[in-house]
């Protein structure tokens, strides 16, 4: 009969890789497929809400979406508007164009009295043809003015003769009207390649009219329809996605207990003389004169992140100045670590505090991460009680020999892999005016780094949490970028390590691992346990 020794604290669950609990593989899945499925879900519904809003408010009478060119003007005998007609191909089914219930309209007023307008599409191969070796104007695009002024036509210009023959004469036209005053021509849509011509009906140069083109189109609103019904499914599914994948990231307690939010798990085993720290990774830790840390400051809000990037603006214009005043400090360390071999203490202190005003800004209210509420200070030191800090050991002297090529020749597989991580910037949405004057949305991107804080800024807003496996990548990936910009700005000869070192603690190299759960007595065999013969007591 074998012997054993109760437990008295329960199951002991084996620490993660990390020394806390990791999500299943599962849960991440979750979060990164939904997160990728928000956007175009947002995407889809704008779209379709613009589409049905255009559909409702920005037709006329007639059910036509019209665009008006104020003055349309040539010294050409003829302005061809190829683009303006959809151009199908020979292998395009005729129903195609039958069932999109397209239609075109074209109006044109001369701006001279006096002067008869010509309006006519034709097959696009008869009209190349009859203004082969002609003069003529072809309207390639549609410019607005930034000052939002009227709309102008952008035309291209073809040499030729400065006369034709009059197109009354010719018999090639589908469809075509022609008068003194205004004119207008309707069209149906229907399979092949086609192109409008706008002339005076003597054939004669100098075209000066006002002109609308107009478009009615049958599939817009059930397109629009369609549109908003794809976009909430697909934004509903990834809604769906974000809070199982974030709520699947809490680290469990023993008996399936999730603890309060912002509460690491403390090891089950309570006989540990020595408590594994929570970022410990099963790997040691890089030596690095670089010790960036981070402190999720939970709880925190669930919308508050969308606006930091404009909260942080004093910050950001702050700052500017400042990685001027750094660029220059750096230059003349240049020169004082390759003469002397130090690098100034003064100027190693100053940048230094860039370097953490940047690190504190950006764990606020960008890639840094997003890891707490609390509003930066304007500071060039370090502030122990904010959650973000950032030190990098002073150096007793420098190689005189590396400065002249670790911060371009050296540095250059690491500047590939930063470049991946960071991108051209920090993620932000904005909205801009394009060549042609109409607004848009843009996302900026700001690399890995940029998407994973936008995911962990996506679960705060459906799931109220910060996954803690996602928090310790963007700590690690951060940690990363900032120990090559210590080596790229000549403030250490210690060169980055190809290491992720994942966490937000800075954790010394060394430092004792969780010790192992303490060993159980070894089975004993019966004989061991069983008198040999009578024991006698008293």
């Amino acid at each position: 009969m074998t012997t054993t020794s109760p437990n008295p604290v329960g199951p002991i669950a084996p620490p993660g890789p990390t020394g806390g609990f990791h999500p299943a593989g599962r849960h991440i899945a979750a979060l990164v497929i939904g997160c990728l499925l928000i956007l175009p879900g947002l995407g889809l519904l704008l779209g379709g809400a613009g589409l049905a809003i255009t559909y409702a408010v920005g037709r006329d009478d007639a059910g036509y979406l019209s665009l008006t060119l104020p003055a349309l003007t040539s010294q050409s005998p003829a302005i061809t508007a190829e683009d303006i007609v959809v151009e199908t191909g020979p292998d395009v089914p005729a129903w195609v164009l039958d069932r999109l219930d397209l239609d075109l309209r074209l109006t044109a007023r001369p701006l001279a009295s006096g002067t008869d307008v010509f309006l006519g599409v034709a097959p696009a191969g008869d009209l190349t043809a009859y203004l082969q070796g002609v003069a003529h104007e072809q309207v390639v695009g549609i410019a607005r003015a930034r000052d939002g002024s009227a709309s102008a036509a952008v035309l291209r210009a073809t040499p030729g003769a400065s006369t034709v023959a009059a197109p009354t004469t010719q018999t090639f036209w589908t469809t075509s009207a022609t008068g003194a005053g205004q004119q207008q021509l309707s069209w149906r849509v229907t399979g092949g390649q086609w192109a409008a011509v706008i002339m005076n009906a003597d054939g004669s140069a100098g075209v000066a009219v006002a002109a609308t083109v107009g478009v009615r189109a049958g599939f817009l609103l059930p397109l629009a329809l369609v549109m908003l019904g794809i976009g909430l499914v697909l934004t509903g599914v990834a809604v769906a996605l974000i809070v199982r994948g974030a709520n699947g990231t809490r680290p469990p307690q023993p008996g399936g207990i999730a603890p309060p939010d912002g509460v690491r798990p403390a090891s089950t085993v309570e006989a540990s003389p020595v408590a594994a720290p929570t970022s410990l990774s099963t790997h040691p830790r890089a030596v690095s004169p670089v010790a960036l840390d981070a402190r999720l400051d939970e709880p925190l809000s669930r919308w508050l992140w969308l606006v930091k990037w404009f909260l942080a603006i004093p910050h950001v214009i702050v700052l500017g100045f400042l990685w001027i005043a750094f660029s220059v400090v750096s230059v003349f360390a240049f020169f004082a670590i390759l003469f002397t071999g130090r690098y100034p203490r003064g100027l190693f202190d100053f940048n230094l505090g860039v370097l953490r005003w940047t690190w504190r800004v950006s764990y606020y209210a960008s890639s840094g991460g997003l890891g707490t509420d609390r509003y930066p200070p304007f500071s060039l030191d370090d502030e122990p009680d904010y959650p973000a800090r950032l030190d990098i050991a002073y150096p007793g002297r420098l190689s005189r020999g590396l400065v002249l090529v670790k911060w371009w020749l050296l540095a250059i597989p690491h500047y590939l892999i930063v470049g991946l991580l960071v991108g051209g910037g920090s993620w932000a949405w904005t909205w801009a005016r394009d060549t042609d004057g109409n607004g848009r949305l843009n996302i900026l991107s700001g690399g890995l780094l940029g998407l994973l804080v936008l995911v962990a800024g996506l679960s705060l807003l459906f799931a109220g949490h910060y996954p803690r496996a996602l928090f310790d990548l963007v700590a690690g990936l951060n940690r990363w970028v900032y120990r090559v910009i210590a080596y790229a700005a000549l403030m250490t000869d210690v060169y980055p390590p190809f290491q992720l070192d994942e966490g937000g603690a800075e954790v010394p190299p060394g430092l004792p691992g969780p010790p192992p759960p303490p060993a159980l007595p070894p089975p004993v065999a019966d004989d061991a346990v069983r008198p040999t013969g009578p024991t006698r007591v008293g």
